[in-house]
């Protein structure tokens, strides 16, 4: 190939020795082709630096090869590791991806995301729910496109994705009382936040079955500095020997608040978190926590969707499983 025109499928075929029809099959899965034939369409395809015409492609199969998805206009770790997960899962499949971003998690926004991305001809689309508002919004989507969301809690009346925030929170407040503690105290996320709920209802009830006092929640806003103010809250609370924090943006503002008030974590308090974000192994001292697996999460997102495009119904909802990491920030006491 000479100067900066780009190989065609033409060009293809003729390298290849095959009819352009041929190439055709081989590029879209259209057909049956021979083994060697396909090989040697691809060694020509590779060779040419072949790439083929999107809106050529959706015209013979019908198929764009491009996913929505509805985001949450957030740089928080859990948004936005979710929506890695869902890219890194489509481009394996060899699918590209198209975000809307939403500023305001609510009916119109969603609607008109959704809208947005069916007029661009995507196979399908996904929508990220962390939100009370946002899963209500879903009972009000269209139902000729596949949706699926992460997220949009138990009663969304499409396929739900998540991971299991419920055991994730379970297994951290159960790992406190098992330290010998005679309750845990609890930094909760925003009460319109779907995993936020998850985990304080986790927490409340895992106290009452073990016949354990439920202390009032210190709420926050997800952010460092919010998780500060309520450890200098908990600081000057009388009986504070155990703290769950619903993300570990807010458990590090609160270590940085127990410190300044003279109080030794794991020493004088135990302290776990929620998400496992990079960082967690390296706060001072390192945090217990719980780990969400979003890479998981994208994988069964995409293979939900996928069965929905291929016209099949998926399981209502696909829960993931969380982990807990035990660190010195809960070590002996």
């Amino acid at each position: 190939m000479t100067g900066t025109r780009h190989a065609s499928l033409t060009d293809v075929a003729e390298l290849a020795g095959v009819s352009h029809m041929t190439v055709s099959r081989v590029i879209n899965g259209t057909g049956p082709v021979r083994a060697e034939t396909r090989a040697r369409v691809m060694a020509a395809v590779e060779k040419l630096d072949y790439r083929p015409n999107s809106a050529a492609r959706a015209l013979v199969t019908g198929k764009t090869g491009n996913l929505g998805v509805v985001a949450l206009d957030s740089t928080l770790y859990g948004p936005a590791s979710t929506l890695y997960g869902i890219e890194n899962a489509a481009r394996e499949a060899g699918y590209s991806v198209t975000i809307t971003s939403v500023s305001a998690p609510n009916r119109t926004s969603i609607a008109d995301a959704i809208e947005t991305l069916r007029r661009q001809a995507v196979e399908g689309i996904v929508v990220i729910a962390p939100h009370v508002a946002t899963g209500k919004a879903l009972a009000h989507m269209p139902s000729d496109v596949p949706l699926v969301a992460v997220g949009g809690g138990e009663h969304a009346p499409i396929p739900v994705i998540a991971v299991d925030q419920y055991d994730g929170a379970r297994r951290a407040t159960e790992h406190l009382l098992a330290l010998g503690h005679k309750t845990v105290w609890h930094v909760a996320g925003p009460a319109d936040w779907l995993e936020a709920r998850d985990r304080e209802l986790a927490w409340r009830e895992t106290l009452e079955r073990r016949g354990a006092k439920v202390p009032r929640v210190v709420r926050g806003d997800w952010s460092s500095r919010s998780g500060y103010e309520a450890g200098r809250t908990l600081a000057g609370q009388k009986g504070v020997g155990a703290v769950f924090v619903a993300n570990d943006q807010m458990a590090l503002g609160l270590l940085r608040a127990f410190a300044e008030a003279g109080i030794n974590v794991p020493k004088d308090v135990h302290v776990a978190g929620f998400d496992d974000v990079p960082e967690a192994a390296y706060f001072s001292p390192p945090l217990t926590t719980v780990r969400q697996d979003f890479i998981e999460v994208g994988r069964r997102t995409f293979r939900q969707l996928a069965t929905r495009i291929a016209g099949h119904q998926p399981d209502a909802r696909d829960l993931v499983p969380a982990e807990l990491i035990v660190r010195e920030s809960t070590g002996p006491r």
